[in-house]
């Protein structure tokens, strides 16, 4: 999802109270295959898709997009590709891939909250604090 990183807590507020009047509906999810973002031959980053739910996720992120364009927010550049991170290569360029095993047979499981995070970059990372939940009808 989209991440209110430099946003300001008005502007913030407002997006959410706009997503919360929305009349948003939950939805199941499913864990699916691993796969990676990778530069070239390296992987930067491991995750897990969804074998069902994705069209729903994608159809709230479009919403959310939406609203922070509504707001002044630049749209963001990347297309959104729902998944679950596992893992973060050090090496900014990536690192090679090691053998994986078969992703973990996980039961669905019900997405009934929308939470709103502001991103705060520091040497170690990222630190996501939230600054909104939504109920998902």
């Amino acid at each position: 999802m989209r991440f209110l990183g430099h946003v300001d807590a008005s502007l913030a507020e407002g997006i959410a109270d706009r997503l919360a009047e929305a009349d948003l509906r939950s939805f199941d999810l499913r864990l699916g295959e691993t796969g990676t973002f990778k530069r070239g031959r390296l992987a930067r980053v491991v995750w897990l898709g969804l074998t069902s739910g994705a069209e729903e996720i994608a159809a709230l992120a479009a919403k959310v997009e939406a609203e922070c364009e509504r707001a002044g927010l630049e749209r963001e550049a990347r297309r959104f590709n729902a998944h679950l991170t596992l893992a973060r290569a050090r090496a900014r360029d990536g690192a090679p891939l090691p053998e994986l095993g078969p992703a973990p047979e996980l039961d669905a499981w019900q997405a009934d909250e929308l939470i709103l995070y502001r991103s705060h970059l520091g040497r170690a990372g990222s630190v996501y604090e939230p600054i909104s939940r939504i109920r998902l009808s």
